[in-house]
């Protein structure tokens, strides 16, 4: 057996900044969002400058969110998932540097060109082609690191978790070089080297498997490993784990079309997209089972355990969120959903409980031990984060489900002459409420957030403390 002794052993150093820039980026990404949903309650709110607009700041916090958050996130987790399970430390210590410092420049690069208004405008795609450049190169080094490791892993098994990592990674690649090719005219400003209907088609493509993949094959490696690690319980089913990885991952790259209903996309196309979305509901369902029925026997952890509430529970809104997601792609469901914000509350049903509560369960297991602590600082305080965060959760997304089902009704309704009963505007002004709860139900989330900061930031503090008092044992 290796040693112990992380510091000697794994390259953890790497996982430490991850997991910090994670933590950090998320409060930035949560804050930008509660601002720009006080926007669309309060309009004044822009302050009359054009880089505080909401139409500047919305792809900035999805970008913080999903890329500056989420991606720390992954990339930590994938780095300390695979040196565990390989028996190994990390391939190159140097292109793992390069992988956080190059990843960081990719954030703040999107920190200031976004608000600026350089933009491709491409939904999860937006930054300029020199930052694109850039994310192409780092994911490579990522490809490398990761894939280098498990190369030279001193154990002939692959665990489950990898695969799903390596999906994630290798996916992600080819879904940005295939959906961010453009001609450049400057520094700031490039266009597509698609057109029209094809421009959309690979667009969604893109979009549809970024949360198929980044947010969805990266965040299920994150599972397999987190949990049964906090459970103290073995994956409930090896075999249901390959059979949801394959059937997951050949599924979910055909379902971009649904995105595109009833638009100029052949009708052809829109069914295919339509028809794979609903398979995909059981590999998803069948990832959430295994992840959930994990606790078989341990049930009872659940009352004390607040990092394993946040496991599991995230688990709870990821088969809520991929049920509710192939169903929106049926045709005449999509009639009614699509456009409203019955949209914006399935997305957030899936970031803010998926992706938001894996992410700070798997966080709030790792960070004591990468700073030489059992704990963290305030076991009270994880707990007081679930119950804000899974409060604020159900609020945001109650209040988008019924707005979004009462704008399309809104929409759609029609006079015996065929004239419209409610123009926009009255559309608008019945969503009002349901904005400000949303803006109530992200307060919520958001402090959760700060207090994990504050949280972490005590734990980094008091473990220093403890290494200067304790020497460090020598490597076994």
């Amino acid at each position: 057996m290796m040693a112990n002794n992380s510091s000697a052993t794994y390259n953890d150093t790497v996982v430490r900044q991850f997991s910090l820039a994670a933590v950090f980026w998320g409060v930035v990404g949560m804050a930008v969002g509660v601002l720009i949903a006080s926007q669309l309650a309060w309009p004044e709110l822009n302050f009359g400058i054009p880089w505080l607009s909401y139409g500047r700041l919305r792809p900035l916090h999805t970008n913080a969110v999903i890329f500056a958050f989420g991606g720390c996130a992954l990339m930590g987790t994938s780095y300390y998932v695979v040196q565990r399970t390989c028996h190994v430390r990390l391939i190159s210590d140097k292109l793992a540097a390069f992988t956080f410092w190059g990843w960081q420049a990719v954030i703040v690069g999107a920190v200031i060109t976004l608000p600026l208004g350089w933009t491709q405008g491409k939904e999860y795609a937006e930054l300029e082609w020199p930052i694109d450049i850039l994310i192409a190169l780092v994911w490579v080094a990522y490809a490398v690191v990761f894939f280098g490791t498990l190369g030279i892993r001193k154990i002939r098994h692959i665990y489950v978790a990898n695969w799903f990592y390596g999906a994630f990674i290798l996916a992600v690649a080819l879904l940005h070089i295939v959906n961010s090719a453009a001609i450049p005219v400057d520094m700031g400003k490039s266009y597509s080297a698609y057109a029209g209907v094809q421009d959309a088609m690979v667009q969604w493509w893109y979009g549809h498997n970024a949360v198929g993949f980044f947010l969805t094959a990266g965040f299920l490696g994150m599972m397999y490993y987190f949990i049964p690690k906090q459970a103290n319980m073995p994956i409930y089913s090896y075999r249901l784990s390959i059979v949801h990885f394959w059937a997951l991952i050949f599924t979910y790259m055909w379902a971009g079309p649904h995105h595109l209903h009833y638009t100029a996309l052949p009708d052809w196309a829109q069914s295919v997209g339509m028809v794979f979305s609903l398979i995909l509901l059981a590999p998803s369902w069948g990832g959430m089972i295994n992840g959930v029925m994990t606790l078989s026997g341990a049930w009872h952890k659940l009352r004390d355990d607040a990092i394993l509430k946040f496991l599991i529970v995230s688990l709870s809104f990821y088969g809520m969120s991929t049920f509710e997601g192939p169903m929106m792609s049926i045709k005449t469901v999509n009639a009614l959903s699509h456009y409203t914000d019955w949209t914006v509350g399935h997305v957030h049903a899936g970031a803010l409980g998926w992706v938001g509560l894996i992410s700070m369960g798997s966080l709030y297991y790792l960070i004591p031990r990468l700073f030489g602590r059992t704990t963290m600082f305030s076991v009270p305080a994880i707990s007081v984060h679930f119950w804000t965060a899974t409060i604020g959760i159900v609020l945001y997304i109650a209040a988008m489900w019924i707005a979004g089902v009462m704008q399309g009704l809104m929409w759609r309704a029609v006079n015996p002459d065929g004239t419209l009963v409610y123009t926009f505007v009255e559309s608008v002004k019945a969503t009002y409420p349901f904005y400000v709860l949303r803006v109530a139900g992200g307060l919520l989330y958001l402090g959760g957030m700060i207090l994990m900061l504050w949280n972490t930031v005590m734990t980094v503090m008091a473990g220093r403390a403890n290494t200067v008092a304790v020497p460090q044992p020598a490597a076994a």
